[in-house]
């Protein structure tokens, strides 16, 4: 089935859809698009994700991939499952569980679904922000059940290496439950954080700084998408937000303890805090899903013109040294920001030097 993976018919011209449509039409498959707003399925197609689907696509697809809105996946993969009786299905659905106990239950042909997730995204939604390359070194994770199909899984695994991902495989259960902790929890707490912003003074706001802007960047997604995953995955996340609650009301009890002078033992609830949250960000795994790594950082101050960005990565690139990561702080009120550039620690002072040599000014 891999290599006779050549038609694909992609269900839902959202980011993902469209995005994996482009993506796949880019390695020289045959992509049928369909989608129930015949304006997103045209523009998926004016973007390069396909062709719309007509009568010229008679034949059955090799694989059909369901890229349609939480709520309503299920019902699509099992009318997909019905649709083409020798088709490989697939949904990249963000919930699993709800999704597989669906089509177990509906009498289809379920040794030929197997379910999967892509752990790529933006904060935007639609196919109009669609990339070709969005799926490139991100984990996509391929849910079997026991009922699966080798073939199957086979042909998901196929398609999902071919964009560019690193394929994980988990059961239903535990990638709902993992999820839950790595990527719904965080919205929440992104978008509870974002939300007490809208009655702050505006004088307080203007002092927002990069620490706010990391925190809330995702509390910017699509609200209506957001909505279906949580109570599509109500449970799991439930009980990381009630692990996460038990660890706020410990630091509120030593805030308050330290306000009515009654403190003992506050500070090292505070310190346990910050040092469980020092431990818990060096498991996040490093650039490219690699082992967790510690970089150095050097902060250079950037002008605030066109060009200043491009220059300075210019620079690095001509000495030779190599960008793990970068963030960038604007300056309240000035004409300048500061780039932060992580890099391997035993590039920092070699970069130093050139970039003081080349006129750039360093941040201490």
């Amino acid at each position: 089935m891999n290599s006779g993976t050549r038609h694909v018919r992609v269900i839902g011209t959202g980011l993902i859809g469209t995005s994996l449509g482009m993506a796949l039409s880019d390695q020289g498959f045959d992509v049928s698009l369909e989608d129930p707003s015949p304006t997103a399925c045209r523009l998926a197609r004016d973007l390069g994700a396909g062709h719309v689907a007509g009568h010229l696509d008679a034949a059955e697809p090799d694989v059909v991939v369901v890229a349609a809105p939480p709520d309503v996946a299920a019902d699509v993969v099992v009318a997909a499952l019905e649709r083409w009786p020798r088709s490989v299905v697939t949904d990249v659905a963000s919930v699993k569980q709800t999704v597989l106990d669906r089509v177990l239950r509906s009498g289809a042909d379920a040794s030929r679904y197997v379910g999967s997730h892509p752990m790529a995204g933006r904060e935007r939604s639609g196919a109009a922000a669609a990339r070709r390359d969005l799926f490139d070194g991100r984990a996509w994770v391929v849910v079997p059940h026991e009922d699966s199909a080798e073939e199957a899984v086979d042909a998901i695994r196929h398609i999902a290496t071919v964009v560019g991902s690193a394929v994980r495989v988990m059961p239903a259960r535990e990638h709902d439950e993992a999820v839950a902790a790595v990527s719904h929890m965080p919205q929440v707490a992104a978008s509870i954080v974002a939300a007490c912003l809208r009655e702050l003074p505006e004088p307080a706001v203007g002092l927002a700084g990069q620490g706010l802007r990391d925190v809330t960047r995702i509390a910017a997604s699509d609200p209506r998408l957001w909505t279906q995953i949580l109570a599509g995955n109500a449970e799991a996340v439930r009980d990381v937000l009630l692990d996460l609650r038990g660890q706020v009301d410990a630091v509120v009890a030593a805030l308050h303890g330290l306000v009515e002078g009654e403190g003992e033992g506050s500070l090292g609830t505070l310190s346990r805090m910050l040092e469980a949250g020092n431990l818990g960000h060096a498991r996040i795994p490093g650039k490219h899903g690699a082992a967790p790594t510690a970089y150095a950082v050097v902060s250079v101050l950037v002008p605030d013109k066109p060009g200043s960005i491009g220059r300075l990565l210019t620079d690095m690139g001509n000495a030779g040294i190599n960008l793990e990561d970068l963030q960038l702080e604007h300056g309240l009120g000035q004409p300048f920001g500061i780039a932060y550039i992580s890099v391997v620690p035993a590039a920092a002072e070699p970069l130093q030097e050139v970039l003081t040599t080349l006129g750039w000014q360093l941040h201490d």
